[in-house]
């Protein structure tokens, strides 16, 4: 269904981050005996998240993606990769904007649960009483009240959408309140509440509507002053900043179809479905809104909401009957590990977007692009670079002999290419494209003049990498299994 006219990419070949001048060679050669600083630096796993970054573009074919990491109260990196604008002019950045979709349910859960804390309902009131247009036909009205609760932890048993077709390409026409509102009757739930998960855009359009009541605002007045200027999310908005196509507002494209093409697609205006879907941010922005969630589970008291009620909306309140699927209040919730996450993904027509906090390690990512795609952000970008930065945040500085095995590698055909970077004491070697950069990693450790081994996961060692010099004394070539693989360029 969606097309575009095919965009050439090349696949830039200089790093960004760390640089390093050529050694001599007298100082190349790894010490393995010889132990670096115990102090940490985030730079080498950054510069290896940068090139699988910039090596999933490519190869992926998205126009523009923007990522940000927010550790604590640091912004501790954030860039942009790609074209933003249809002529595939402009480069995105970290504060390009995209449509942000779903994630603009966590605003509109923010604001409910703000007057919540006012006292003006409890989560457990029956949504009809609070909202008399709600209208809608119940398959089984003796499983109980469908209570704010439920629609916050999609357990209400709503259909998943308003009567309209307004996902449908290419207008992708969205009603207004009165008419979402005026179409319930003709509607019914179809399960019990409380049964089964069923993700609902109604459920979270009707939790605005009720937000507007309760304040006596209309909804995106009341998310402006009460959340958005608080925090000073300048970017973050209720709607498409149409004025800013062609400048920072990223064109959205449809998915890729097998010849390799996308399709450019209209502009949404999301009218009464807004607070479920058609919020726009950037990732500068998403890290500040996880920033302010970071300080205030940490310094506790209040900050827009009481730390005690950010604390329940990212805690489990219900748990699907399949075990998969948990929620807080607004926030999707679930375990990685030893670590609580609370996240949340966004899909619509031009754009896909992400953003997950480890709330016990205060790391957030949030990532942006303006193409869609079937894989959602969680297992596409936002899972891969969390764990990622899980794997290399630590490390200790790196031995300054290895920046100069650094560099791209290829043995073309055979291979599309492979990433050699320093990972603190070792080397990291990274085939690309992959999904699971973290899983994919090899680290090889010096064991003499120019010479490596593979370290496995129980710390001992497997096959020998030898890496061979020209006449200069540069790094051209790593040998292994008696197969050769040339550098075609360094990273500086």
């Amino acid at each position: 269904m969606h097309a575009f006219a095919t965009r050439a990419r090349q696949l830039t070949l200089a790093a960004v981050l760390a640089s390093g001048a050529a050694l001599a060679q007298q100082d190349l050669t790894p010490a393995p005996t010889t132990p670096v600083a115990a102090k940490t630096q985030p730079q080498d796993v950054l510069r290896l998240l940068d090139l699988w970054l910039d090596a999933q573009l490519a190869y992926e074919r998205v126009p523009a993606l923007s990522v940000a990491v927010q550790r604590g109260p640091e912004l501790l990196w954030a860039k942009g990769y790609g074209k933003l604008d249809a002529a595939g002019r402009l480069p995105a950045g970290p504060d390009t904007v995209y449509g942000i979709c779903s994630i603009s349910k966590l605003f509109t859960a923010v604001a409910v649960m703000q007057l919540w804390e006012q006292g003006r309902f409890s989560l457990d009131d029956d949504i009809g009483k609070l909202l008399p247009e709600f209208t809608l036909r119940r398959d089984d009205p003796d499983s109980g009240a469908i209570s704010v609760r439920a629609l916050l932890t999609h357990s209400a048993g709503l259909p998943r959408e308003a009567d309209f077709a307004y996902w449908t390409a290419p207008d992708f026409k969205f009603p207004t309140r009165e008419q979402m509102l005026q179409r319930l009757g003709s509607q019914r739930s179809f399960m019990r509440v409380g049964e089964r998960f069923q993700y609902s855009n109604l459920g979270m359009a009707l939790l605005g509507e009720l937000v507007a009541r309760l304040s006596g605002l209309p909804f995106e007045t009341y998310v402006q002053r009460h959340i958005l200027a608080p925090l000073q999310l300048t970017d973050t908005r209720t709607a498409l900043p149409l004025e800013l196509q062609g400048k920072r507002l990223a064109q959205g494209w449809g998915s890729l179809r097998r010849d390799g093409t996308r399709e450019a697609l209209k502009p949404y205006a999301a009218e009464g479905i807004t607070p479920a879907a058609g919020f726009s941010s950037t990732v500068h922005d998403l890290a500040r809104f996880a920033a302010w969630q970071f300080r205030l589970r940490k310094q506790g008291g209040s900050e827009l909401l009481k730390v005690a009620t950010l604390r329940e909306m990212q805690r489990v309140q219900w748990t699907d009957p399949d075990g998969k699927t948990s929620w807080g209040l607004g926030f999707a919730v679930g375990r990685d590990g030893s670590q609580t996450l609370a996240s949340h993904g966004g899909l619509c027509p031009g754009y896909q977007s992400g953003l997950v906090l480890a709330l016990d390690d205060e790391l957030a990512v949030a990532t942006m692009s303006n193409a869609n795609d079937s894989e959602d952000f969680g297992s596409r970008y936002t899972r891969p670079i969390r764990k990622l930065l899980a794997k290399g945040l630590s490390l200790p500085a790196s031995n300054p002999a290895l920046p100069a095995y650094a560099g791209r590698y290829s043995d073309q055909p055979w291979e599309s290419e492979t990433v050699i970077v320093p990972w603190g004491e070792q080397l990291a070697l990274l085939h690309l494209p992959t999904r699971d950069p973290a899983g994919d990693l090899q680290l090889l450790k010096p064991v003499g003049p120019d010479q490596f081994r593979a370290l496995r996961d129980d710390g001992s060692l497997a096959e020998a990498y030898r890496f061979r010099r020209n006449a200069a004394g540069e790094v051209e070539a790593v040998e292994s299994w008696g197969q050769l693989m040339r550098r075609v360029a360094p990273l500086r």
